[in-house]
Parts: structure tokens; sequence; C-alpha cells
């Protein structure tokens, strides 16, 4: 049906495996959010609301390393291997490289996350809990999402990472019953996903034919040297989004804190709209950019004008539904939650105008671009946060995240048409048509 209504309104607007990769990216991150509304009730009661949040907090602390162990692959990988797709030779090295370093650097995490546990005597209230949580380190050092979105075939790693998902919920069902084995919560849910990662490597070795071979230390190093800008682009981008709440805690009671982290996070599973367009079509554009330079913008500006209808729906029905969603999930009418979220709800459509930026930087290699358009994205945001907030607690804090949106949008459109002249003119020319280009 959606592949009809795509057919029919703009013809030729994404090519099925595009469409199949936002399908199965989509689909992933719903499995996400399930397994994780369905766990928590299971938890609290298993491990008490206490131990629930230091399982949390740790989570949060690994989060936070694993964007040193994804080290930009996520943006630089995919297009990697949509480039090279009928190489099997280059893509073997690929991978052999890309999850050599992405292991390293989970060795280094472990390490620091060692040493500030029993060297400097850090995060005393769940040092247990944190170190039984490296294992999420090598999960995620270990899974070739990226592979497969290069490949445009999408569907092996979402089932797999539902089959992971589910070994995870019966690990908490058959082991998780008292408070003092909250340590294994992390462990299992690391474990789980180690497990299906190794399965899916031995697959694509098996079915695909890519070969494993050692680490060249010096292809790994030069690999690392060139995603270094891409890995302070996501560490930038990581505050951006999450910094919110930790500005808010500074000037706001625990009760705003509670009502406003419930409206942040309905918030944040909307945002993934732009981010799944961008990742579903990231590969077909890299071809597409290297093939054909027309046939290129016209496959940006349909892809940019659906990812902006998209938007401005998830948008509108979020404000109009906010009362029902924040009943549902609070069990109680909170208003201050539905201001927040009536605010908020339009962060999507506001993070959706920047798609073909994005999409055009990572096409065109541009990491340099993407760091200082990211750094300065979170230089406005806290202290846009904590001008605003100090003064209108966490509505101004609302307007603060929406204001980040629409200054990233035109930071990046500037820096596209100072440093990319070619690429500007081209877009806008497909967008507006012929009579706008100057």
């Amino acid at each position: 049906m959606f592949d009809k209504i795509l057919s029919s309104s703009y013809g030729n607007l994404i090519r099925s495996k595009s469409i199949q990769n936002f399908i199965f990216l989509g689909f992933i991150q719903a499995s996400n959010i399930l397994i994780s509304l369905v766990s928590m009730p299971l938890l609290i009661d298993s491990i008490g609301v206490d131990q629930f949040g230091l399982v949390n907090l740790s989570l949060s602390v690994i989060i936070l390393l694993n964007i040193l162990v994804g080290f930009g692959y996520n943006l630089s990988a995919p297009r990697e291997v949509a480039i090279n797709q009928k190489n099997p030779a280059v893509l073997s090295r690929l991978v052999s490289n890309i999850i050599s370093s992405k292991t390293i650097l989970a060795f280094i995490a472990a390490l620091i996350i060692l040493i500030a546990v029993f060297g400097l005597n850090l995060f005393r209230e769940y040092q247990v809990i944190l170190v039984f949580s490296i294992l999420l380190l090598f999960s995620e050092a270990t899974i070739p999402l990226w592979f497969f979105q290069g490949l445009e075939k999408m569907k092996m790693v979402s089932v797999a990472n539902v089959f992971s998902k589910l070994l995870y919920l019966l690990g908490i069902v058959m082991f998780i019953h008292q408070p003092d084995q909250a340590k294994w919560v992390n462990f299992i849910l690391g474990g789980s996903g180690l497990m299906m990662n190794i399965f899916i490597l031995i697959y694509i070795h098996h079915q695909l034919g890519i070969r494993f071979f050692k680490p060249n230390i010096h292809q790994v190093f030069e690999s690392l040297k060139e995603n270094i800008l891409l890995f302070f682009s996501n560490l930038a981008s990581h505050i951006s989004i999450n910094g919110g709440l930790i500005i808010l805690s500074f000037f706001a009671t625990a009760e705003t804190l509670g009502m406003f982290s419930l409206a942040e996070r309905i918030t944040m599973v909307l945002r993934m709209l732009p981010a799944l367009v961008i990742q579903a079509i990231y590969p077909n554009a890299s071809k597409q950019f290297e093939k054909n330079r027309s046939g290129f913008f016209r496959f940006l500006k349909r892809a940019y004008l659906n990812g902006l209808f998209m938007g401005f729906c998830l948008s509108l029905f979020t404000y109009f539904a906010a009362p029902f969603i924040i009943q549902a999930l609070a069990k109680s009418r909170l208003e201050d939650s539905i201001v927040y979220l009536r605010l908020l709800a339009f962060v999507p459509l506001l993070a959706c105008l920047n798609i073909a930026n994005v999409l055009i930087f990572l096409v065109t290699d541009r990491k340099g671009e993407m760091f200082r358009s990211s750094w300065l994205m979170c230089l406005y945001m806290v202290s846009a946060s904590l001008v605003l907030t100090s003064k209108f607690g966490g509505v101004g804090l609302c307007y603060a995240l929406l204001s980040t949106e629409v200054v990233i949008f035109m930071i990046s459109t500037y820096l596209i048409y100072s440093k990319n002249k070619d690429m500007f003119h081209g877009f806008k020319t497909s967008l507006f048509g012929s009579n706008n280009h100057h």
C-alpha cells in the first residue's frame, strides 16, 4: 500500500529497496521500544524502583561510551558498502577492518569503566551493575547493521534484532526475581545481542562470501583517523538531543522533571523519523550520486518532500493527541506534561527540514562540515537552554529545543552554500525550479 501511494503520488520516489530499508529500520526501532515497554513493569516488580533506576543509569553511561565504540561508522560505513556492493574482496576488507576497529574501541571503553570503578571509585551506587553492563559495549562493536544497510537488505538483521530482544525478555522472566539480581539485567541484554551478532557474522561469511582477515593495524588506524570528525559529530548530536533534561534539573523540582521527562521521552521516539528516512535512503543516494548527478537531485527532492510530509503528519497528530497519549502512559491527566508534549510535538517536523542537508554531507563525504554544524548546534542548544530554562522553566526548554532544530537547519544550509555551491544550487534548482537558480 505504501509503495502504491509513493508511486502514484511522486512516481519513482524511493526505489523499493529504500522503502524496505525504511520499513525494516522502523521495525527495529518499534520492536526495541515495545520490548522496553514490556520489560519495564517486569523489572520494577522484580528488582524494585531503586535498582531499576540504577540499571537505567548504568545503561546511560554505556550509551555514551557506545558513541566511542561506534566512532561514526554508522554514518561512513553504509556509503562504502553501497558503493562496493558487487565487490566481495573490498567488502571483506571493509567488514574485517570495521569490526576490528570497533572491537578495539570496545576494549578501550571497557578499560575506562574498570579504571573509573576500581581505580577512581566512581559510580559508587551502581559499580557492580556497570561492570556487568560492559558486555553491551561488545554487542555494539559486533553488530553489522551498517553492512546490511549498505547492501539494502535489512530483513535478516531486523529479524535477528527482534529475536535477541525476545531472548533478553526470556532471560528477565527466567533469571531476574529479586533486587540483588539487578546486575544481570544489562548483562543479559548485552549477551543476547552479542550472541545474535556472532550468528549474523557467521551467516555473512558462509552465505554472502565475506571473508574475515586478521586486522591490519595500519588500516585500522587509518580508518579511525578518517572517522574521528564523525565521532565528535555524533557526540555533539547526542548532547544536543539528550542534554535538555540535565539542564532542566538545575532549575526545576523533581515533579517538573518527571512531567517534562515523560513528554521528552515520547518526543525522542518521534524524532527518530528523520534519522530513519536518512538511514533508509542513504545507500541508494550514495549510488545515485556516484552514477547520475541529476538523478540524485530528483531522488533527493522526492525523498525530502515525503520526509517533510510524514514529519508534518506526525507532528500534527501528536499535537492533537497529546492529552490521550499522556493519559494512556501516565494513567492520569498531567496538564504540564500535555503542554510540554504539544510544544515538543513539532520537533519531528523541524528535524525533517535538515534531511536533505545531512544526506548531502554524507554522500559528498563532508566530515568537516558535519563536525562544525554538530558542535555549533550543541553550543547553541546548551546556551539557549540555560537562558530560556532559567527564565521560563520547562516551557522555556521546549522553545530552546524547537529553535535548536531550526538553527541546525540554517547552519547546515549555510555551510553547504559556502563550501559546496554546486550541490546547493543543484538541489535548490531541483526543489524550486530553474527560475530560482542565480
